[in-house]
């Protein structure tokens, strides 16, 4: 029983080890900017210019994006393209066989992925916000990128020209007899338009939109759920006390 139990021990080390050199990071926690009506309209910019050319968002509309202080005017000169209607979902812009042929596979719609992401490591959200910010250059790949967070990775990094070009540096460590590489930090090789810090702040501002948009009623149904609570916090002394006074007389 003792070997068993040795045995199962030495193959979840293994299995961690396995993780952590094939890319199972540590998620990042994502910024909750889903009531920052100037973060959203910034993450809803970038998610038309650097995403909807090869993703779909097709259970969106356009005109669901007044919800974020935006009228149909600037959506439409803004955001949407020239052939788009207002009403229109948000399609994307390249041919999806073209698409399956150059990436390896259709571009996945976005629409919902903030929530199919979600995982015990972390929120979709928090995946994402990692996800965009790992990518590092890798010449052996067909698009030139790799990531950490989603190991060969087919879609390239769109964001390269925002970010700049980056090197993971790791540290060997030793578990179970298996050596691991963990994450020790960054190198920069080729600076990007933005720096470090406003790259976060970008990303964040895109996966804010993008948790938004899978669930553009969230902050509605939390504030009805306070309020629901508080009733029936209300009602339950109200309903003790009537029950007292009818029971009173009993014996």
């Amino acid at each position: 029983m003792k070997k068993l139990i040795l045995g199962w021990m030495l193959a979840l080390g293994a299995a961690t080890g396995a993780l952590a050199a094939g890319g199972g990071i540590a998620l990042d926690k994502a910024p909750k900017l889903t009531n920052d009506v100037a973060a959203l309209q910034n993450g809803a910019k970038l998610f038309v210019n650097y995403c909807l050319n090869c993703h779909s968002a097709s259970f969106m509309r356009y005109n669901r994006l007044t919800a974020l202080g935006l009228t149909e005017r600037q959506i439409k000169d803004n955001l949407a393209f020239a052939t788009d209607k207002v009403g229109d979902t948000m399609n994307a812009a390249i041919n999806p066989q073209q698409a399956k042929e150059w990436f390896g596979a259709q571009p996945p719609d976005l629409t919902l992925v903030a929530r199919s992401r979600a995982s015990g490591a972390g929120s979709g959200a928090d995946y994402l916000y990692t996800y965009l910010r790992t990518y590092y250059r890798d010449e052996t790949k067909p698009t030139g990128w790799n990531n950490l967070a989603f190991p060969n990775v087919g879609m390239p990094h769109v964001l390269w020209e925002l970010q700049g070009e980056r090197r993971p540096v790791f540290d060997k460590v030793d578990s179970h007899g298996h050596e691991v590489q963990v994450l020790r930090g960054w190198e920069q090789v080729k600076p990007g338009t933005m720096s470090p810090a406003e790259y976060d702040r970008a990303v964040g501002d895109l996966v804010g939109f993008m948790q938004w948009m899978a669930e553009p009623e969230q902050n509605n149904r939390v504030r009805l759920g306070v309020w629901v609570l508080i009733f029936l916090g209300v009602f339950t002394i109200i309903a003790w006390r009537l029950n007292a006074a009818f029971w009173k007389d009993v014996k």
